[in-house]
């Protein structure tokens, strides 16, 4: 009940400071995030001559046991990639306090992916993210999503 409550506020706040044309996509991955579970965000982009701001949401809870998050993230228009991107997150400080917001064991962080983003033409898109970690399970990621933000032109 508290989980549920938690997402509910934590979607409301995010669609509460976004234009009416930015997309939150967010997945539960439930606390276990297996290397081989791709995490997928399918989007229409209807406007591509404007840039966008793209952002991952990461929410993680201490039985996280790193202080980082490796992630391959690819872009892809019609099932073909257009783009790949190895990236390396920063989740707590060097003490091991967590970066994140949030109340109790649950943090959430926003990562910037790729900013003043161009798609290349309007039509179906995705993001495939996978988890690129020495652990094949990696608990403690409860949830990942992404935010698609619409610049003014």
């Amino acid at each position: 009940m508290l989980r549920s409550l938690f997402a509910f506020v934590l979607l409301i706040s995010l669609f509460s400071c976004q234009n009416g044309d930015d997309k939150v996509l967010v997945n539960d991955v439930g606390n276990q995030w297996d290397k081989k579970k791709v995490q997928q965000f399918d989007f229409d982009v209807t406007d591509a001559q404007n840039q966008k701001n793209i952002t991952f949401v990461v929410r993680n809870n201490n039985d996280y046991p790193y202080s980082n998050l490796r992630l391959i993230a690819t872009v892809e228009n019609n099932k073909k990639a257009i783009a790949t991107d190895t990236l390396n997150y920063v989740l707590a400080k060097p003490n091991g306090e967590w970066l994140g917001t949030g109340f109790g064991d649950t943090k959430e962080t926003l990562f910037q992916y790729k900013l003043n983003y161009k798609f290349p033409q309007n039509g179906n898109y995705s993001v495939k993210v996978v988890q690129a970690m020495r652990k094949n399970i990696l608990p403690g990621i409860e949830d990942l999503g992404i935010k698609i933000q619409n610049l003014k032109p």
